[in-house]
C-alpha cells in the first residue's frame, strides 16, 4: 500500500517508508497526529487550504498538530490493520466522489469506535451519515447517491438546489457540540456541494444517537455529532473555507484541540504504564 503523504507547514513531503498499513511513529514529544483521510487534489480548494491552516493553527493557537494524507484507496488497510486507531485525529475531508467509499466509511469507523476526535466536512459528512445507517441503524442498503445513482433508497441524495460555492446561515442546536463550539446559535458558513441527506431515514438516526445539531433556515440538516464521543463532528458545510485561511474557523480549531488533548492522554497513559511496570519489576 502507499506511505501516507506528511504535511508540514506550508510544506509537503512523502512521509518516510512505513511498513505495509502501519502508522508513523508516535512521537516521543507527544505531537498530535492527524490522518487527513482523502483522495489529494490541487483542484479542491478545501486541500490546498491546509498546509496553510495547519500553520495558522500552530502560529495563532499553539495547536501543532502532524497530519498525514492517506488515500481513501488505502484507508480501509489502515482500519484493517490497526494502524489508523494510532492516530489522535480523523479528518475525512471534501473531494467525493471518493475513490474508495469503502475506505472513507472505515476510517469513519475507526475513530467513532475507538474515541479518537473526528471531523467530517463536506463529503465526509455525508459519508459519516452513510456509515451510522448501515453499521449502527441496521440499515445496510442505503446508499449515496453520487456513488450510487440507480440506487432505490437514498440516504444522501442530490439537493433540491446546488450548494456549491454558496453561502447560507446555520443554526446549532442549543446545547450542542455544535454550538458550544461555534460560540453562537447561528454562523454563516461557506458550501460546495450538490448532495445532502434525504429525510427519510433521519428520524432513525437520532433514534440510534446521531444528534443531528445544526439546520439552515429550511431545516435542513447541516451538522451531525454524537454526544457520546469525547469530539465527534460533521459538516455539510466547509469550514476549511472560512476566510483566506490564516484565521481557522473555530470548528477546525476544535478538532484540533481534541487532537492535541487525545495526544497529551495517549503521552500520559504511556508514562503510566511505565511507571507501574517498574514498580511491579
Amino acid at each position: 500500500m502507499t506511505s501516507p503523504t506528511t504535511v508540514t507547514g506550508s510544506a509537503t513531503a512523502t512521509a518516510p517508508a512505513v511498513g505495509a498499513a502501519s502508522a508513523p511513529a508516535a512521537p516521543a514529544d507527544g505531537i498530535a497526529r492527524v490522518a487527513l483521510v482523502g483522495d489529494r487534489s490541487p483542484h479542491v480548494e478545501s486541500h490546498v487550504r491546509i498546509p496553510r491552516l495547519l500553520d495558522a493553527l500552530a502560529s495563532r493557537d499553539s495547536l501543532v498538530v502532524d497530519a498525514y494524507w492517506i488515500p481513501t484507496a488505502d484507508a480501509a488497510s489502515w482500519a484493517e490493520s490497526g494502524s489508523l486507531a494510532g492516530f489522535d485525529g480523523v479528518w475525512v475531508l471534501p473531494g467525493s466522489p471518493y475513490a474508495s467509499e469503502a475506505g472513507a466509511l472505515a476510517a469513519i469507523r475507526v475513530a467513532r469506535e475507538a474515541g479518537i476526535p473526528f471531523l467530517g466536512t463536506c463529503g465526509g459528512f455525508q459519508h459519516t451519515l452513510l456509515e451510522y445507517a448501515r453499521s449502527v441503524c441496521g440499515l445496510a442498503g442505503v446508499a449515496h447517491a453520487e456513488n450510487d445513482p440507480g440506487a432505490e433508497d437514498l440516504l444522501i441524495a442530490p439537493l433540491s438546489c446546488s450548494l456549491v460555492g454558496h453561502q447560507g446561515l446555520v443554526r446549532a442546536e442549543p446545547g450542542s457540540l455544535a454550538e458550544s463550539v461555534l460560540g453562537a446559535e447561528r454562523s454563516m458558513e461557506h458550501y460546495h456541494c450538490n448532495y445532502g441527506p434525504a429525510p427519510r431515514h433521519l428520524p432513525t438516526l437520532a433514534e440510534h444517537g446521531l444528534q443531528l445539531s445544526g439546520h439552515d433556515e429550511e431545516g435542513g440538516v447541516r451538522i451531525a455529532e454524537l454526544p457520546s464521543h469525547p469530539f465527534f463532528l460533521a459538516t455539510l458545510f466547509q469550514p476549511e473555507l472560512s476566510g483566506d485561511g490564516s484565521r481557522p474557523h473555530p470548528i477546525v480549531r476544535a478538532f484540533a484541540a481534541a487532537a492535541v488533548d487525545h495526544a497529551a492522554g495517549r503521552v500520559a497513559a504511556q508514562v503510566a504504564a511505565q511507571v507501574a511496570a517498574r514498580v511491579g519489576a
